[in-house]
Parts: C-alpha cells; structure tokens; sequence
C-alpha cells in the first residue's frame, strides 16, 4: 500500500534575475505550496496526499510549474489562486485542469 495516493511537486528552484528561461521561484512559487499544503491540511487529506516543493524540473519557460504523480501531469503558469480548483478537479475528482495543463507533449502522459 503506498502511503500517498498523489504527490504533487511544485519547482521552487532559482534562477538568475536575467536567465531567458525564467525560473519558477521568482514568480511566486513558495506562495503556490504553502496554498497547497494549507489546502490539503483545511481538507483533513495531508495523510494522503502530499505537497513538496522541488528543485528545477527542466520546464522553467513555463512556471511556474506544479506536477502531479503518479499521475504525470504538469501545469504551467500556475498560481495560488488556482491551487483549489486543482485539488478538487485533479486531486479528487481525477480529471486534470485542462487549462493548465503545459501544451507540450512531452510534459504529458496519457490521462485516464
């Protein structure tokens, strides 16, 4: 039995202010994890869902950028703001929010 059923990574890694690609960090993305993590503890599932943040996930020109496993789903240009509609709709409903999603098929496996 795993001991969570998702895992769900949000890139705070830093980049220089100038770097073309941009880096997740800089735009936020500590404010997008504490949302998640006080999310998931509002809703009684820390137990079974689990909130990190990561290091670089090599899609910086899209951050910032949350993934979800095992489900292999990665949202670009997120922000708290959008973190409730990704547990209700991903994280307990099981249908990812399409309108995050990175629109890049190599950061998407196939949902079902």
């Amino acid at each position: 039995m795993a001991r969570y059923k998702r895992h769900i990574l949000i890139c705070e890694n830093v980049r220089d202010e100038d770097h073309p690609r941009g880096s997740c960090g800089r735009k936020c993305a500590e404010d997008i994890r504490i949302a998640f993590k006080t999310a998931l503890k509002n809703r009684g599932m820390t137990t079974t869902y689990r909130a990190n943040k990561s290091g670089c996930l090599d899609a910086c020109e899209h951050g910032p950028v949350v993934v979800v496993y095992p489900d292999g789903v990665w949202y670009g240009g997120v922000t708290a703001a959008d973190v409730d509609e990704i547990i209700e709709e991903h994280v307990i409903g099981g249908k990812p929010v399409t309108r995050l999603l990175i629109d890049d098929r190599r950061f998407q496996q196939e949902f079902e």
